[in-house]
């Protein structure tokens, strides 16, 4: 080893043993607070690269991020006097190393275990003063932010700031399930046999109204009807009080035909007449006698299926 060597290697030494002991870096997510045989002289460190006195300074770096506490589950009683076990998880962060180190020590076990007693506490007070109903289906966003609020009012002076706190589970001791899931089936049962009712006033209401514009429309189409079949019957009459008296004879034989084909439409009805009866004026021959069938289809036939004109 020569004279260089020797000159260098101590040098190296202390340039070593100064950079390790009296420097110390922050990083973006850390807080570092300086003691002096001690005590706190200094906080509010710029991320970087710091220095201090060897043996006579110290320096504690703590991390700021937010960080997550998962309790186990907690048995609360309601204002109904019903438990509730409830499961939730605690985010939070150090805002004020300095505080945090008087009041922990700068353990954070020490601060998990104050924060999850007060946000127990906190929790307690708000579930003793709502039923079963308003914790499970209530507001539950108004429900957190009272716990979250009131929690870190009680923890101002900890350098602790509880960021969130939020339920994953909410469940009912065994032994009042069953009771609670019962009397909440009959608080249902009897909303939907309201509504139902409801319903049904409605539907008769609608079936009611249905009904009576029914009649009226019928009414109305019947109302046309007889005034349409009035017209066509007076209009029917018309036309045969014009056909009439245009020419008598030709009207008193068409009605005559229209009468044989109704009286004989059957074809076994019989008939109690006079010969003469004005019923057969049309079946008489031309000597006033009523002439027989097998004449009468001769003479039908001789003109041309024609029925004589008296």
């Amino acid at each position: 080893m020569n004279w260089v060597t020797r000159l260098l290697l101590p040098i190296i030494v202390v340039i070593v043993f100064l950079y390790a002991t009296a420097t110390f870096q922050v990083a973006e997510y850390q807080e570092g607070v300086k003691f002096r045989l001690g005590e706190i002289v200094e906080t509010d460190f710029e991320p970087g690269l710091h220095f201090k006195l060897p043996f006579v300074n110290s320096v504690r770096l703590f991390d700021t991020r937010i960080l997550s506490l998962s309790t186990p589950p907690e048995r609360f009683l309601t204002s109904e006097k019903k438990n509730l076990i409830v499961d939730y998880y605690i985010k939070w962060r150090i805002t004020d190393p300095a505080d945090f180190y008087r009041a922990t020590r700068g353990q954070e076990s020490v601060a998990e275990s104050r924060l999850n007693q007060i946000v127990k506490d906190s929790m307690k007070s708000q579930i003793s003063s709502r039923t079963i109903a308003e914790v499970v289906s209530g507001d539950r966003d108004l429900f957190m932010r009272n716990v979250i609020e009131t929690t870190n009012e009680d923890i101002s002076g900890l350098g602790l700031e509880i960021v969130d706190v939020r339920i994953m589970r909410i469940e009912l001791p065994e032994e009042v399930r069953e009771s609670v899931y019962s009397r909440m089936e009959k608080e249902r049962s009897t909303v939907a046999k309201a509504i139902r009712s409801r319903g049904e006033e409605q539907a008769k209401r609608i079936s009611s109204d249905a009904d009576r514009q029914r009649v009226v429309i019928v009414s109305e189409a019947e109302r046309e009807a007889d005034e349409i079949r009035g017209e066509g019957d007076a209009e029917a009459a018309k036309i045969y009080a014009e056909s009439f008296g245009q020419d008598e004879e030709f009207f008193a034989f068409y009605r005559s035909i229209q009468a044989y084909e109704k009286a004989f439409a059957n074809g076994s009805d019989t008939f109690v007449l006079s010969p003469d009866s004005p019923f057969f004026r049309y079946f008489q021959s031309s000597d006033g006698q009523l002439s027989d069938g097998k004449d009468e289809s001769s003479d039908a036939s001789a003109d041309g299926g024609a029925l004589p004109a008296r």
